[in-house]
């Protein structure tokens, strides 16, 4: 069995943690479930859905893609069979370019208080 190094990072994620950390709705990750194969949480014996890591980065490919870019989940489910590795890339880029926005807000902000 392997142990968990890092403590801040935990094994399963509830679906209202997945929810509020993605910015969607519960339901809009259960609709999810239902239309992309490749999005398998674990239930458990009471039903509850646990979600990993591996889980939370499908469902942010899926959000940049239908959420972001405009995909229908049709073409979605398509163009993540077709070029997985190239999703996980631009989806990288995207996020970088969001973390990137969010610093230059904030030095504007910053800067606006000094004049």
């Amino acid at each position: 069995m392997a142990l968990n190094s890092n403590k801040n990072t935990k094994l399963y994620y509830t679906i209202k943690e997945v929810a509020e950390l993605v910015g969607v709705n519960e339901s809009t990750l259960r609709f999810w479930e239902k239309e992309f194969p490749l999005l398998k949480p674990k239930v458990s014996t009471n039903k509850v859905r646990q979600y990993t890591e591996k889980d939370i980065e499908q469902i942010k490919l899926i959000y940049n893609l239908i959420k972001v870019r405009g995909f229908k989940i049709a073409a979605a489910r398509k163009y993540l069979s077709q070029n997985p590795s190239g999703v996980d890339k631009s989806s990288d880029v995207l996020e970088t370019l969001i973390s990137i926005r969010e610093d230059l807000k904030e030095m504007k902000k910053q800067l606006d208080g000094l004049v």
